[in-house]
């Protein structure tokens, strides 16, 4: 696209196209055995590549001679804004990063960026301006927590999984108490909900009352967290998650 306008694209392949990840393994395959003649260890998946050395000063000779390698040899061009010789634990890798617990392990967590990316995921799918049922909405929101933890189970550590579980369950219930809010009657509700949803609905009148909810006790007794995973089906994050582990 140039000015706005789709031109038809004569050489390459589209970002993201299938053909992408298959090209670049057929071009990098030479790369992978210099690497190994070398006895480096290395991950690559695609174009994006780790090499992992003893020191800085060997990470800085090892870059100079795989790019030379890679752009006289191969006729590639490698891109210098993104590469560079760090710590394997300041450089995150396919939404992973790498982090030593107190007994000087390494372990994976998942990256700031790929949390950031699935916040605005949820964000969209728990809007309480998109109005569909709530059936819908968990229907949705199923389809993408069980793929994202399906992709992200081999973080060592459940505390993100665990928040995320947290903050959507407060969304889903700012969602319902808006429901009960504009169709008082008419919306399903669990039993002990029916003696605390007056109280509930007595923050309609603060300026707040949507932010004050998310965190309000009455409205946590009335939807439990048992409301959303068994009467309604939700998954989240953190069962997927143990489920994963334990295969």
């Amino acid at each position: 696209m140039a000015d706005g306008l789709v031109h038809a694209s004569e050489e390459g392949t589209p970002q993201g196209s299938p053909l992408s990840p298959l090209l670049s393994n057929v071009m990098l395959d030479d790369p992978d055995w210099e690497l190994e003649r070398r006895g480096h260890r290395f991950v690559r998946f695609a174009d994006d590549v780790r090499i992992y050395v003893r020191s800085e000063r060997a990470g800085q000779r090892v870059m100079a001679s795989i790019t030379q390698y890679v752009e006289q040899r191969l006729k590639l061009r490698v891109n210098r804004q993104k590469s560079a010789v760090a710590p394997a634990v300041e450089r995150p890798l396919l939404g992973f990063e790498f982090f030593r617990d107190k007994a000087g392990k390494v372990r994976v967590t998942v990256a700031p960026k790929a949390l950031k990316r699935a916040q605005e995921r949820i964000r969209q799918l728990t809007t309480r301006n998109w109005s569909v049922s709530m059936e819908r909405r968990i229907k949705e929101l199923n389809r993408f927590t069980v793929g994202w933890t399906a992709y992200f189970c081999f973080a060592d550590t459940f505390l993100p999984f665990d928040g995320f579980d947290k903050w959507l369950r407060r969304r889903l219930r700012q969602v319902r108490w808006k429901e009960w809010k504009r169709s008082p009657t008419t919306l399903p509700e669990p039993p002990c909900a029916r003696d605390l949803r007056p109280r509930c609905s007595l923050l309609g009148g603060l300026a707040e009352g949507v932010l004050a909810c998310r965190r309000f006790l009455p409205l946590q007794r009335a939807l439990p967290n048992a409301y959303w995973h068994k009467s309604l089906g939700l998954k989240g994050f953190l069962d997927p998650y143990r489920g994963f582990r334990e295969c």
